[in-house]
């Protein structure tokens, strides 16, 4: 392998995560086509190796200090972007099957490539805004697990992802550690998606304080959430 992988190895290692070399190459590869599609499109600001290691990779299999994973969970990513967290949570949990969403068809075609060239199956790129794939029967209530790295007020957030668990299944938000005002601000909005608020747990990643907002799905969500596209972000739900 080109790039020093030892670090990776170390930190995953403190998450009960065991990465195999195979798995480190298929780590690398997609390294290689991030930037490489980066020079002709915005896929991330965060290029060099080691930044990408702990602000995209790690950040996003971190989920396994809180969620056993290793398990056939169907998992939605919403506003996945390059692939974060769905691609190397694939990556180290094969048997996760995952839908990656976004809303630039852009992004989808670069995931499309890279997940045909890493070979990776039971995972599938979908385009589209969440406000209009949640009323699609194949993705509302149909998954175990509902994830987002996703920018934005976790109220807004919540109308978005909770749509697509099912009862019983969760929505894990990816959070600096300083989010604790905002779930508790945001937890009138998730109950009346059909969520309740159940953790938020803080971690250290290298120098970075982060956390998982955890909401389990209790009921069904109304048939009027999400409302039309633009709405959440605009007008989030108090």
């Amino acid at each position: 392998m080109k790039y020093p992988f030892d670090h990776f190895v170390e930190e995953a290692g403190r998450f009960h995560v065991h990465l195999t070399e195979a798995q480190l190459m298929q780590f690398e590869r997609f390294y290689d086509l991030m930037i490489e599609k980066n020079r002709v499109m915005n896929l991330t600001s965060i290029t060099e190796f080691e930044e990408v290691i702990e602000k995209h990779f790690l950040d996003s299999i971190a989920l396994a200090k809180v969620r056993d994973l290793g398990e056939r969970l169907s998992v939605m990513d919403v506003g996945t972007g390059a692939g974060f967290p769905g691609i190397p949570l694939k990556i180290v949990f094969p048997e996760l099957a995952v839908t990656l969403s976004d809303s630039l068809n852009k992004r989808i075609l670069f995931l499309r490539e890279v997940i045909e060239e890493l070979n990776l199956r039971g995972i599938e790129a979908v385009h589209g805004r969440a406000e209009d794939l949640a009323r699609m029967e194949e993705y509302r209530e149909r998954f175990d697990l509902t994830l987002s790295r996703a920018v934005a007020n976790l109220s807004t957030l919540s109308e978005y992802c909770l749509p697509f668990v099912k009862v019983g299944g969760q929505f894990i938000s990816y959070k600096s550690d300083g989010c604790g005002a905002e779930a508790e601000d945001a937890k009138n909005a998730i109950r009346l998606l059909g969520g309740e608020l159940a953790a938020v747990e803080k971690f250290r990643l290298m120098e970075s304080g982060r956390a998982f907002v955890i909401i389990d799905k209790k009921r069904a969500t109304a048939k009027k959430y999400p409302r039309k596209a633009g709405t959440p972000s605009r007008l989030p739900l108090s």
